[in-house]
């Protein structure tokens, strides 16, 4: 049995959003953006007919991730250093005595502790294993990375418990 690994990294797996880095419960970054990049790696048994499976289904899973976030203000539910509130008219994200508010439309909240590309790697890659799709597939393991920028990456993987 022969297995491989697929890689997908294409231009259109990518989003801009913008959030701020929290340090502790009194810094963290301006409000500021990026152009994040997303790839995939999928190891996978290859079958008689010489395929692993159709990467079109993982293309389009991703590619449909990140068009959720693009154009977004990203923030953590999860931080220890944020309260959320909401208004009829506001999001308000509460840090050390600043209340920031955001349109309902610009905003996306994510179960996170911190907008990092470590956190974000994690999290698409739960979020791509949520999907009935992608939990069909006979792939062995994965490993996903996010890229706030040129040479700044961070990775998580998963690997089949069968």
């Amino acid at each position: 049995m022969q297995t491989t690994t697929i890689e997908i990294s294409k231009e259109y797996l990518h989003f801009a959003a913008a959030h701020f880095t929290l340090f502790s419960d009194t810094d963290r970054e301006n409000l500021h953006g990026h152009n994040f990049q997303v790839t995939l790696d999928a190891e996978a048994t290859i079958a008689a007919d010489g395929l692993t499976f159709d990467y079109n289904i993982l293309k389009k899973a991703l590619k449909h991730m990140c068009d959720d976030l693009d154009e977004q203000v990203i923030m953590p539910t999860q931080s220890p250093h944020l309260t959320i509130e909401s208004d009829e008219h506001y999001t308000y994200v509460i840090f050390n005595g600043e209340r920031i508010p955001f349109l309902d439309r610009d905003l996306t909240l994510l179960p996170i502790r911190n907008v990092t590309v470590e956190e974000l790697a994690h999290y698409l890659l739960e979020t791509l294993l949520q999907r009935e799709e992608i939990a069909a597939l006979d792939i062995h393991q994965m490993v996903l990375r996010c890229a706030s920028g040129e040479g700044q990456w961070a990775s998580a993987r998963w690997a089949c418990d069968a």
